[in-house]
């Protein structure tokens, strides 16, 4: 099943075509066919995406991947999150897709509200770095 995606590339952002094709990906950028294929390891992909960034502290903001309706905010501007905490549940095609944490911080502000339908990469709230005291 090909799926199209919008990627961001050296601050460029592309909308490309991509199917999995079992052990490798094809992806097509405007006309041009690319194979890609990923070293999966011992350990699963999440497991070690997991560890790699878990206890970093950063900020950033969290946008959605593909348009919908927001059906649940879990934080309030002020929480502490953390790494894979899930922040709110977005609703598209009849499913729910939760937008976990993707750093440690502090929600710094909120952009959408319960009930709001967004568009693909529209800013949903920010998550800002932990002052040390």
């Amino acid at each position: 099943m090909v799926e199209k995606r919008k990627v961001t590339v050296d601050g460029e952002e592309l909308e490309v075509e991509i199917e999995d094709m079992g052990g490798h990906w094809e992806v097509k950028v405007d006309g041009a066919k690319f194979t890609i294929t990923a070293d999966r390891g011992s350990g699963s992909k999440k497991k070690r995406s997991a560890k790699s960034v878990r206890g970093s502290s950063g900020s950033g903001t969290v946008s959605s991947s593909i348009p919908g309706k927001i059906v649940a905010i879990n934080v309030e501007e002020g929480d502490d999150v953390a790494v894979g905490d899930i922040l709110l549940v977005l609703e598209a095609m009849k499913m729910q897709n939760e937008i976990r944490c993707h750093t440690d911080g502090l929600v710094g502000g909120i952009f959408c509200q319960t009930g709001q339908r967004v568009e693909a990469n529209s800013p949903l709230l920010e998550i800002v770095a932990k002052k040390e005291d």
